[in-house]
């Protein structure tokens, strides 16, 4: 079965109610697994168990929190272990204009660097949603459509492999 893991940091809740939206994006693709943490939960092991992986943060100066930078720090030990996994960055943040396209973009560096496929989409927002505050029923929506998009790719890669195992033995 693929699984996809949500990870994220929250210190006011905002950002993990856009991950619960996430995870619900996520768990609505049939035969399709959601392990949903948060960062101090998640290990190096959860990152290898799982096709996708869906990072949330808050901005924190237009970047992501130092925890969620901790975290993949700490992936530095499985460093090209995640080639080929698929990954997509949501974040919240206090205000307009407060970095929140930079926040994501900083998570999705970081899973560029690791070898890991992005699941963006032409409908915006194009890095990831996010949530002004506390979220609204758009970026709600947004969330859990990212949570499908990737879903149902880390899904079809995950077959692609399978496939090409099993012709390549």
């Amino acid at each position: 079965m693929t699984q996809v893991l949500v990870t994220y940091f929250s210190s006011t809740g905002n950002t993990k109610a856009m991950a619960e939206a996430v995870a619900a994006g996520v768990w609505s693709v049939e035969g399709v697994e959601c392990v949903l943490k948060t960062v101090p939960q998640t290990t190096n092991d959860d990152w290898l168990a799982a096709d996708g992986i869906i990072v949330g943060s808050p901005t924190y100066f237009g970047q992501m929190s130092s925890r969620v930078k901790q975290m993949f720090d700490v992936t530095a030990k499985i460093y090209g272990q995640l080639e080929g996994k698929v990954g997509a960055a949501f974040t919240t943040s206090g205000g307009a204009g407060c970095g929140h396209e930079t926040t994501n973009m900083s998570i999705i560096t970081a899973m560029l660097v690791a070898g890991m496929v992005i699941q963006g989409t032409t409908q915006g927002p194009h890095f990831g949603p996010f949530a002004v505050e506390a979220p609204d029923e758009k970026a709600l929506r947004q969330a859990r459509e990212m949570g499908v998009r990737v879903a149902t790719l880390a899904q079809r890669l995950a077959v692609s492999h399978q496939l090409s195992a099993t012709r390549n033995p």
